[in-house]
């Protein structure tokens, strides 16, 4: 057991694993115990089939929990054994109903009181065991139908590698690395424009000195993403530029920055900010929405790609 003690509640798949092979293994001793010929593997589509006596494969599969397939696995296997027949519904031929067959009815009479035993039996285990183990295992299920562990585990490594990010000013030492970071997303889908040359070549020129703003996401002394808030008209800027490199994403860069940018843009004094986008950049057009963006009518863009607009005006945006 020294390995649950040092791994922890990072072992829990595992640890419930080794609980059920325990179980597992006496289920097989106690159903010959009671000749009942029977897989442990098959009683809760048998034990279902019992109570309702006729039943859809995708009707089984959810009253128990488990996927199409390794329902139909189960019945397949029940078939074999001759403890279940199948027939097509005579009102959809496209669903197959699963009913006991004569020798899967004969064994209930010895199941009964099997179910009966093995129910007491694990009552008092866990009443001996001083927990309630039944209703914990409901609340655990339910937990992870609101959230899976993937969900909980991804939130957490995001969060915590967004702390080991630090926004910084731009500097003249990251002009070739501002330049290749965005290169590198527009060539996955289009070909750089002028419009684009232009502000890499240069974002002292194109977008600090005419009062524009220009991040850094920096991991070490590392570039991972940046984004620029570029000055337009009186009291509006243009958010533009913003870009993670493939190798960063899933950190909550993005989301840093943007966050970042328009509080930027309120200490600049702005009432709008405005963006360009394209349909093809979905998990960007997610992040502005999540910002509180909302696309408007096209206008004229200097980019041939940009399809998408969108503004956000700053008295609606709340630090997330």
């Amino acid at each position: 057991m020294q390995f649950y003690d040092h791994a922890g509640l990072a072992a829990l798949g595992s640890r419930l694993r080794r609980l059920a092979d325990m179980i597992t293994r006496d289920s097989e001793a106690i159903y010959k115990l009671y000749d009942v010929s029977l897989d442990p593997r098959w009683f809760p589509v048998f034990y279902m089939l019992s109570v309702k006596k006729e039943a859809a494969i995708t009707e089984l599969a959810k009253d128990i929990g488990q996927s199409h397939p390794s329902v139909s696995q189960v019945v397949r296997e029940m078939t074999k054994a001759g403890l279940a027949t199948t027939t097509k519904s005579p009102e959809d031929s496209r669903i197959t109903l699963v009913v006991l067959s004569e020798a899967g009815q004969a064994l209930l009479p010895k199941l009964t009181p099997q179910i009966d035993d093995v129910d007491q039996a694990v009552a008092a285990l866990l009443a001996k065991a001083g927990v309630n183990f039944w209703q914990d295992i409901e609340a655990v299920e339910d937990e992870l139908a609101q959230d899976s562990l993937l969900t909980r585990v991804r939130a957490l490594r995001k969060e915590r590698e967004g702390k080991t990010i630090t926004l910084i000013d731009y500097t003249q030492d990251y002009q070739e690395a501002f330049q290749q970071l965005n290169l590198e997303w527009i060539k996955d889908h289009w070909e750089p424009e002028e419009a684009d040359l232009k502000v890499l070549r240069d974002p002292q020129k194109t977008i600090l000195d005419p009062g524009g703003c220009l991040l850094l996401a920096l991991q070490g002394p590392h570039l991972q993403g940046a984004c620029a808030l570029l000055k337009m008209e009186d009291k509006s800027y243009e958010l533009a530029k913003m870009a993670v490199f493939k190798h960063a994403r899933g950190k909550g860069i993005g989301l840093l920055l943007g966050r970042a940018i328009l509080e930027k843009a309120k200490q600049k004094g702005a009432k709008r900010v405005y963006l360009e986008s394209n349909t093809a950049l979905q998990p960007a057009l997610h992040l502005y929405r999540k910002l509180g963006f909302r696309q408007i009518a096209n206008r004229p863009s200097p980019y041939n790609r940009c399809n998408v607009q969108m503004e956000l005006f700053l008295e609606h945006f709340a630090r997330l």
